[in-house]
């Protein structure tokens, strides 16, 4: 059984990388997204929009790209480095969907009893696997401000995503590609790019197995490795990936995720021969898409997992598997780390 993406989401997809006949006929509006953006970002810089500095260490990871170019994963290996250099980090995000019971979108401290559907999938992963304080809310500097104060102890915040949100000071950027590259290199609607290529960072991330013509030749290289999976219903029961090449099982691979053919080419390099099932990005799996689906294993992301997890229809299916995967830093990224370092003792401004 196999699903495609939404035809609108699809046509642009393919139309963005690319400077094709949909893309020229968008490109004036894209010249007006791309001055408001501009008009946007002076008035911050300018101190005609008030700013907040917050008197702690502050490092934006985001992307200009829209959709899915594993910040997750970054955000949990900075996290974990940081810690081993002796710095408390706290994390920030918006949680997309998340919301309050009462439908209204509100702060929201994240733990282990959190539900995706109020604090998001992302942040309740970033919980789990690098075990630091969380809060989402639109509101990143009230986000940030609420997890200072709950948590004193904490003297770096991490914002996953926000880039955009220029409302908070930031010390250090971190801007994620992914081997998309820039696209076609235009902004939005005739291209992927939120902001410019040229935009103004500290580190530029490319999470691919090569970087990219598109990208500046500073770029690190970030891959995500996964060699095992883990049962949903008893995460104690593993086995590696390599164990499950046989052509004859029926195997079906299941994505929620910005960019689904990411884990598709990871189970593919694993030497695994599977049907694939794309599920919209951020998917909250209340239809039970695995219900119908003729497979003996399912593997699935650890992003939809925390989700699959809370419901009671799936938790429990004995052939849904978990793929957990690892950023995998070039080692230029660990001489990179002492530059960060650097950066936030003397608290410069990206």
């Amino acid at each position: 059984m196999a699903t495609s993406k939404p035809s609108l989401e699809a046509t642009l997809s393919a139309a963005w990388q690319r400077r094709g006949l949909l893309a020229c006929l968008l490109w004036p509006l894209s010249l007006l997204f791309g001055l408001l953006a501009a008009l946007r970002r002076r008035l911050y810089a300018s101190g005609w929009q008030a700013s907040t500095r917050l008197p702690v260490p502050v490092i934006v990871v985001g992307n200009i790209f829209v959709g899915g170019t594993g910040k997750t994963p970054l955000t949990i290996w900075l996290v974990q480095a940081l810690r081993q250099a002796g710095y408390i980090p706290g994390v920030i995000s918006r949680g997309y969907a998340a919301q309050s019971g009462d439908g209204q979108p509100q702060l929201q401290h994240v733990n282990a009893t959190s539900l995706a559907a109020e604090v998001g999938d992302e942040p309740l992963l970033i919980a789990g696997r690098a075990q630091c304080p969380v809060v989402v809310g639109r509101d990143r500097v009230a986000a940030a401000q609420a997890l200072l104060q709950a948590h004193p102890e904490v003297n770096l915040i991490l914002s996953d995503d926000g880039l955009q949100h220029y409302r908070l000071q930031r010390d250090i950027e971190i801007v994620l590609f992914d081997a998309r590259g820039a696209g076609n290199g235009w902004l939005l609607p005739a291209g992927p790019l939120r902001e410019p290529v040229s935009r103004r960072r500290d580190f530029t991330v490319v999470n691919a197995a090569s970087i990219p013509v598109s990208m500046p030749a500073s770029s690190i290289r970030m891959q995500l490795e996964g060699n095992q999976a883990e049962q949903l219903a008893d995460p104690t029961q593993t086995r590696m990936l390599a164990s499950l090449q046989d052509p004859m099982r029926k195997i079906t691979a299941a994505a929620g995720i910005g960019n689904p053919q990411r884990f598709f080419n990871t189970l593919s390099a694993a030497g695994l021969v599977f049907q694939t099932l794309v599920l919209p990005d951020h998917h909250d799996f209340s239809d039970n898409p695995f219900a119908a689906l003729q497979a003996e294993v399912i593997l699935i992301t650890e992003k939809d997992a925390v989700k699959c997890r809370q419901i009671a229809s799936i938790k429990n299916d004995p052939r849904i598997w978990v793929v957990p995967v690892t950023a995998q830093i070039d080692a230029s990224l660990g001489h990179q780390i002492h530059q960060i370092l650097e950066k936030l003792r003397g608290h410069s401004t990206a």
